[in-house]
This record gives structure tokens, C-alpha cells and sequence, in this order.
């Protein structure tokens, strides 16, 4: 397995308050790798430079061997980067199939799509994420848990090589995690890359076997999740915010 994503030398500033410090690591295709840290980590700050939404002051961003680096959101996943975000968004009065069918006009989706149809390669998605008994509703009467579904669902349809999960656990119940830790595992199943940063430790910790983890901007460590969490700078970061949830 070659490296699919390469980051180097990362730095990103907002009015001299750095987000991300000269933060380098790698995923390898086929991977499923988690990215930790305490809250104003910069996690997320670092999926919105890898997905083209904010442009790093320094550094490299590389993506199946080419550079990204400053590239616009749109173009990033024309090449095979989706993501999704800790606020779920939707075409709330729009039916869960069209709002998977508008992410398969993408140009990576239309290519999977002309071979079934839009209409039927986005219900595959549907059932792909547990929704296609609900295809014809607006997702302005979904509980939570579906709409996290539908929002990888929506990534799904730029039928994606590397699919980046910005805390897909977020404001879950116990049930509807399982719900979205069964379908993550399916997706990497079926050869998609996933990186995904969590707020629950414990969730996220059990189901990577590879955990990259990041303090104030910089990088910490990475190995096997039990190696993280007995990290003494790993430790330090959450210590006040129940570190005993890493082991």
C-alpha cells in the first residue's frame, strides 16, 4: 500500500495565533486512522487545509502523489477527497435521494453514475448508509443519527478514495454511534480510506488501528492506539478532560 496522503511541514495562522505547527504524517491507501487531540487541538483546522477549505501559511499537502497544496475545495474532491463536518448541513426540503443525487453530479460521481443512472447509483448510496427506506422524505424530520448517516452518504456520492470524518460521533446517542461505527467499518471494508478525528475517546480509540495524535497545533505522536494513550504528553493534554477514556 503507497502513501495516498502525505503531509509536510504544515503550518496555518489566524491573526498570530497558530492553529497548526509545522505538523507532518502520512496515511497509506486503504488505511483507518484516527486523529486525536484535546479540543482547540487544531484537528479540524487541519481536515478544512486538507479539503481545501483554508490555505496553510507553509507546508505541503499531497494527495495520491500530487500536490493540493491551495487548492479550492471543489477541485480537491474532483481528485478524490470527500469529507464530512461536525455541523450537519442538508437541502433540509429536498428528499434524502436528491440530496445524495446532487453530490453524484460531481465528475467523479457522474463516471459511476452514467453506467447505472443518478437515480440509482444515488439509492445504492441510500442503502449503502441505512436510509433508502427513507429516500423520499426531506431530511428536516431525520433524528440525528440519520442525518449523520446522510452526510456520508453525501460524501459517498463523489465517490471518493479518501474519506475524511470530522467527529462523525457528535451529538449521538450510544445507539445511533453503533449505528455509524458499523457503517464506517463497512466503508473501509469495501476499500475506502478513512481518516477521522472524535470527541469520543473511547469510540474512536476501539475502532482505529492507527492513531495520530495532535496538541496546540503540533504533533505528538502516532502508532497503535494503547501505545497513544500511554503517551505522557498525550496523557498531559487531556488531563482535567478525563484522560483515563484513552485507555
Amino acid at each position: 500500500m503507497g502513501v495516498i496522503l502525505e503531509v509536510k511541514n504544515l503550518t496555518k495562522k489566524f491573526s498570530g495565533l497558530t492553529a497548526v505547527n509545522d505538523f507532518s504524517f502520512e496515511v497509506r491507501r486503504g488505511e483507518f486512522t484516527g486523529l486525536i487531540g484535546p479540543n482547540g487541538a487544531g484537528k479540524t483546522t487541519l481536515f478544512n487545509l486538507i479539503s481545501g477549505h483554508e490555505k496553510p501559511n507553509s507546508g505541503t499537502i499531497r494527495f495520491d502523489g500530487r500536490d493540493i497544496t491551495g487548492m479550492k475545495p471543489h477541485q480537491i474532491v474532483n481528485l478524490g477527497i470527500a469529507r464530512t463536518f461536525q455541523l450537519v448541513r442538508s437541502f433540509r426540503f429536498m428528499t434524502l435521494l436528491d440530496n445524495i443525487s446532487v453530490s453524484c453530479l460531481s465528475p467523479r460521481g457522474k463516471k459511476v453514475a452514467k453506467e447505472y443512472g443518478i437515480d440509482e447509483y444515488a439509492s445504492s448510496i441510500l442503502a449503502a448508509v441505512g436510509l433508502v427506506d427513507k429516500a423520499r422524505i426531506p431530511p428536516i424530520i431525520l433524528p440525528h443519527g440519520d442525518l449523520r448517516k446522510l452526510q456520508i452518504g453525501k460524501a459517498l456520492g463523489t465517490n471518493p478514495q479518501l474519506l475524511l470524518l470530522d467527529e462523525p460521533f457528535s451529538g449521538l446517542s450510544h445507539e445511533e454511534q453503533k449505528g455509524i461505527t458499523d457503517l464506517i467499518i463497512r466503508l473501509h471494508d469495501d476499500g475506502v480510506t478513512v481518516f477521522m478525528t472524535g470527541h469520543v475517546l473511547r469510540e474512536l480509540m476501539h475502532l482505529v488501528p492507527r492513531v495520530v495524535a495532535m496538541h496546540q497545533g503540533k504533533y505528538i505522536t502516532e502508532g497503535p492506539p494503547q501505545e497513544v494513550a500511554n503517551n505522557k504528553i498525550v496523557l498531559e493534554a487531556y488531563l482535567g478532560k478525563g484522560s483515563e477514556q484513552l485507555a
